[in-house]
């Protein structure tokens, strides 16, 4: 992408023949975290988002609705808006294709086209998808290639665009600017469809009055993608005599880059620059397709019932969770997946127990030890500024190649290091001290630690806006909207700063979280569908009945071969070391209760003994997991008690081990162990305790921490 000292973005405009949903969201996600990237670079930024409210498939769903067509596209405009306001979405400009401006503007450029011998009278008879709005060269009674629905044969006088002559045009641009269609895939879509020759295009209506009238003519209505394409113009002032509105288009135009999804690439890189080389117009810089969010392998889709909205995960864990998840599970340009399940696991473990955690932790301390006051790092060796740098590179360019997977990983493995270097310093220890060179490095440790959040919440920022304000503000640093985040320097957080009032910034998900998101959506599907069935006149589904959604089961049922009675004998328990570490989803009070029971007996039987059996779903509600264990020490004036720091690839830990007795802290470290990785948190000797490890042993015998035979990855959940 050119850097631009302006910079000028778009999301298509969403048709409101249905309310909002988790792809529609995902797009102006991703171009409101651009926005802010670019106004954060320094860039005049404009961000343009909107409704595209004509066509017949309107026309008929505001019939069905009973209601007039103005009606039912004012009420679903509304609720886009609404829910782009609520996730606090920074456009600049949101333009409803009913607006007189816009009308304004398309006559304007149907007129021009006309003027220039590009749109002719003529008359149509064909195929037609209402659904797509889209002209099909098939069979009477044939399905629509894009969307599969039977397509309807309409003869009509229309108004035509000489598209054909564009031809040869568009292959010469494509090939001249290699970059104008991304990615690679579409582009060579594209390429193939235009070279397989185009025939002119029908861009009016006279079969139906639901648009904008064709000035002079006005029994024609405007085609609606020729009506829809204009608004990346007229939400600038094309069209317009008023000073403010040609400067303003002056100004920004062409624009930078259109983000739109791949089923409508045709539309936005062939029929959208043919009108603009037609009108004489520059043609927009860039124009990027990205993937389709699927659930249960398919797209999302009313007809198949399994829409997710934004809404419901909103109510259960907030907007910065929903942002992070799209930005950093989906490549951009693939398509990518959604389940309530993935959602709540990447929030606790990059958001809770990743940058949440290293906040908190970290902060804590230097209220702890400094009186909330940032400490001066002179005199001791910096351990932290040239990896940030490293990282503020990295993240820059990726963030400037849409690569934004890869630019939260940058982010990400700025926390993790940043977190390493905590663990090792053990600043918790050096306080204790008072020897000079034991406060040098609790002082520099801390101060590395609290300027790495500063740079780690700069970069996260465009992602995490409500969050990062959080954190920005809990530095001292004031309002992050305000401040000044394109010089990363290191040493931007002066000693002596003052920290804010602190807080939790990502509390942990509920372990209820994903059930509750589930059930809300099964309940709004299903009304859905008794809505669509009525506006049909079709039987009402049964309501009590859960809907197919976009995550039917999280997982399905399976077996646990690995752990008979023989070996489930003696676990002992464990917990994290840094007090305010957000927990995991915990288990059951009747599955802790029984763990620790048999924990304490140390006496389950080999066979065929008495144990209370339990079923699978109870089982599964343990949550086992690989950990590798990369700090063991014994626990001063505690004989049986270790403390162990883990790490689950994903996250560290510390965990208390009852296992002092059997095991020398040396001989564990690097060694791979099993984890219950949902136990609730317990404090022991004022160290607080995340986990339990998983061991064995015979009755009166030995604990044997259970293992493994085969490498196994870090984090793999035991089935």
């Amino acid at each position: 992408m050119p850097n631009a000292t302006r910079f000028y973005l778009t999301t298509p405009i969403y048709y409101v023949n249905a309310r909002p949903h988790l792809g529609h969201t995902y797009t102006t996600v991703v171009a409101d975290v651009l926005a802010r990237w670019h106004r954060a670079q320094g860039d005049d930024t404009w961000f343009l988002t909107g409704t595209d409210e004509h066509g017949q498939k309107i026309q008929r769903s505001a019939k069905a609705a009973n209601c007039s067509p103005q009606k039912f596209t004012d009420e679903v405009s509304a609720e886009f808006r609404a829910l782009w306001d609520r996730m606090s979405l920074s456009y600049d400009d949101f333009i409803r294709t009913t607006e007189p401006r816009h009308q304004r503007g398309v006559q304007k450029l149907f007129a021009l086209l006309k003027d220039r011998g590009f749109i002719y009278k003529g008359s149509y008879t064909g195929q037609y998808c209402v659904f797509d709005e889209l002209y099909v060269d098939a069979l009477p009674g044939a399905p629509c290639p894009d969307c599969g629905r039977i397509t309807e044969t309409i003869s009509e006088e229309n108004y035509y665009f000489k598209l054909s002559a564009f031809e040869r045009p568009l292959l010469e641009y494509y090939d001249a600017h290699p970059h104008f269609i991304q990615p690679e895939t579409r582009r060579n879509e594209v390429i193939s469809f235009v070279r397989s020759g185009l025939r002119d295009l029908s861009v009016s209506r006279t079969s139906f009055d639901w648009g904008i009238p064709v000035a002079g003519d006005e029994k024609h209505v405007v085609y609606v993608w020729l009506d829809a394409l204009a608004n990346y113009i007229t939400a600038l002032g094309w069209g317009s005599d008023a000073p403010e509105d040609q400067a303003r288009f002056a100004k920004y135009w062409p624009a930078d880059l259109h983000i739109i999804g791949k089923e409508i690439s045709r539309f936005h890189c062939v029929y959208w620059p043919a009108f603009l080389l037609a009108a004489g117009l520059p043609l927009p810089k860039q124009i990027v397709a990205h993937g389709w969010l699927l659930f249960e392998h398919s797209k999302m889709s009313k007809s198949r019932g399994n829409i997710v909205r934004a809404e419901t995960i909103l109510d259960v864990l907030g907007a910065d969770a929903l942002r992070y998840f799209l930005l950093r599970e989906i490549v951009f340009g693939q398509d990518g997946s959604f389940s309530f399940d993935a959602l709540v696991q990447r929030y606790n473990s990059d958001l809770a127990n990743g940058y949440g955690n290293l906040v908190s932790r970290t902060l804590a301390m230097v209220q702890q030890y400094f009186d909330g006051v940032v400490p001066d790092p002179t005199g001791g060796p910096d351990q932290v500024q040239k990896y940030a740098e490293h990282v503020v590179g990295e993240v820059s360019q990726q963030m400037a190649d849409l690569e934004f997977t890869r630019a939260i990983e940058g982010a990400n493995s700025l926390i993790k290091y940043t977190d390493g270097v905590i663990s090792s310093n053990t600043p918790w220890k050096l306080a204790t001290k008072s020897d000079e060179e034991s406060k040098i490095s609790l002082r520099r440790t801390l101060y590395d630690s609290a300027e790495s959040i500063r740079i780690i919440t700069a970069l996260l920022y465009p992602v995490l806006p409500d969050a990062t304000a959080k954190v920005w503000a809990q530095l001292g640093l004031g309002d992050i909207h305000k401040a000044d985040l394109k010089n990363l320097a290191w040493g931007g957080l002066k000693p002596g700063t003052k920290l804010g009032e602190l807080g939790p910034v990502f509390p942990r998900a509920e372990k209820d979280a994903i059930t509750r998101m589930q059930e809300m959506e099964d309940t709004n599907n299903a009304a859905r569908a008794a809505d669509i069935a009525e506006a049909e006149g079709k039987a009402a589904p049964d309501k009590s009945a859960p809907i197919e959604t976009l995550q039917q089961k999280s997982e399905p049922a399976t077996t646990f071969p690995a752990y008979q009675p023989a070996v489930a004998s003696a676990v002992t328990s464990v917990e994290p070391a840094i007090a305010d570490v957000p927990q995991t989803p915990q288990p059951s009070p009747a599955i802790i209760a029984s763990t620790e029971a048999s924990l304490a007996a140390g006496n389950a039987k080999t066979s065929g003994g008495s144990a209370e059996k339990i079923g699978i779903d109870d089982f599964t509600k343990v949550e086992l997991r690989v950990a590798q264990i990369k700090v063991a020490e014994r626990v001063p004036k505690a004989d049986k008690l270790l403390r162990l720091e883990v790490d689950l690839g994903y996250e560290q830990r510390q965990i208390l081990a009852g296992i002092a007795e059997f095991y020398e802290p040396e001989s564990l470290i690097g060694r791979k162990v099993v984890i219950v990785a949902n136990l609730a948190p317990r404090k022991m000797r004022g160290l607080e305790s995340n986990g339990m490890l998983l061991a064995a042993s015979l009755e009166g015998g030995k604990p044997v921490l259970a293992s493994f035979l085969e490498e196994v990855e870090l984090g793999a959940r035991l089935k």
